[in-house]
């Protein structure tokens, strides 16, 4: 399956305005902000090219401009970066939407540029294409809900419910911000400009083949001071923890 993965299209979502860590991320759009020494969309895009991916499509809005001079004045033989360009916010859906014409595969990956999770796609596409789903997502179990959410699921690990934000839940199944969708999808979107995956897709496609890969691996958002840190501490280990080869881009 590795090779094929040269054929289908990654969307990362670039767009947010991400004023949680503003304190750190200054004037700089969060997937910029540097891990180690390099930005964070670095880490992401070079995770996904080890595995064979080379069509990156990056849904760009805040502070668009710095994303794109970055990629443009460091190129990478054999990855393509395309630039999907919101005017104004439209949300994870909205952002996805946008980008319709530019996603050529007839599966594909959507991805978050604030969060790394060391995850095998190998493993998460053949779980998505033995379910015949129309939509999978990356699923992660942790102790305490917080802030994250929680995702109920059957003995097939078809989706039953998505409970945003559940700060009560314990010991729950979370939403890791990674989806593989068939173009099917867009189908069932909203009419929408402007709409939230989490919020006004996944709940009104509830009955529709969706389910969640549980996965073990590490998992980060950078989305707060606290978790950027513990990021920083992660990558830091770099050859120690991560196993992965990081590609160069620059």
């Amino acid at each position: 399956m590795p090779e094929e993965f040269g054929d289908i299209d990654v969307y990362i979502l670039c767009g947010g305005l991400g004023k949680r860590l503003r304190k750190i991320s200054r004037s700089i759009p969060k997937p910029m902000v540097k891990i180690g020494g390099r930005p964070l969309l670095d880490i992401i895009i070079s995770y996904m090219a080890g595995f064979g991916f080379r069509r990156f499509i990056l849904g760009v809005g805040y502070k668009k401009d710095i994303i794109e001079r970055y990629y443009r004045n460091n190129k990478s033989a054999g990855v393509d970066i395309i630039f999907s360009k919101e005017t104004k916010p439209l949300g994870t859906g909205g952002a996805l939407k946008k980008a319709r014409k530019l996603i050529k595969s007839r599966q594909f990956i959507v991805l978050n540029g604030d969060s790394f999770c060391r995850f095998n796609p190998v493993e998460f596409f053949k779980f998505h294409r033995q379910k015949k789903a129309l939509a999978s997502i990356l699923l992660r179990r942790i102790p305490d809900g917080g802030d994250y959410g929680e995702i109920e699921v059957d003995s097939s690990r078809r989706i039953l419910n998505f409970n945003e934000k559940n700060t009560k839940a314990k010991r729950c199944l979370i939403n890791a911000g990674v989806y593989i969708f068939n173009r099917s999808i867009f189908g069932l979107m909203p009419g929408l400009a402007e709409f939230s995956l989490e919020r006004d897709l996944f709940p009104g496609i509830i009955r529709k083949k969706i389910f969640g890969y549980i996965y073990r691996g590490f998992f980060i958002d950078i989305g707060t001071p606290e978790r950027y840190r513990k990021a920083q501490k992660y990558f830091k280990r770099g050859s120690r923890k991560c196993k992965f080869r990081l590609v160069r881009l620059r």
